[in-house]
């Protein structure tokens, strides 16, 4: 057990709606709540900022907004189609799943990729 938490961003109506009216293929398959859902990133938080629900929405209250910014980057690179950022509209657009039991069964140093 590694003392991490794991939290997940469940796409909601709001951000499909928003995906789908800036697609840049206009011709292409609208994204559904199933597809959009289904390869969700995992976010490894400090497993004291979620051992209760009111410090995990501490901590969800604090950090929205890197959150709100990586899952938009994920979609569009160019900021002049995001929306304006704020915690209300963070939960309007997102469902927070967290799993405060995080088990390496690796056995071997983690590696931040990007250091390659």
């Amino acid at each position: 057990m590694i003392n991490r938490a794991a939290i997940l961003i469940k796409y909601k109506d709001p951000a499909i709606k928003w995906i789908n009216e800036f697609d840049p293929l206009e011709d292409g398959p609208e994204i559904t709540k199933e597809s959009v859902n289904q390869d969700s990133t995992v976010y490894l938080i400090s497993h004291i900022d979620a051992d209760t629900p009111e410090n995990l929405k501490l901590w969800i209250n604090a950090n929205y907004r890197p959150l709100f910014q990586t899952e938009l980057e994920g979609w569009y690179t160019d900021e002049s189609v995001w929306p304006k950022m704020n915690l209300s509209r963070f939960n309007n657009w997102f469902d927070v799943e967290c799993y405060p039991v995080v088990i390496d069964t690796v056995g071997t140093p983690i590696e931040d990729d990007d250091d390659e």
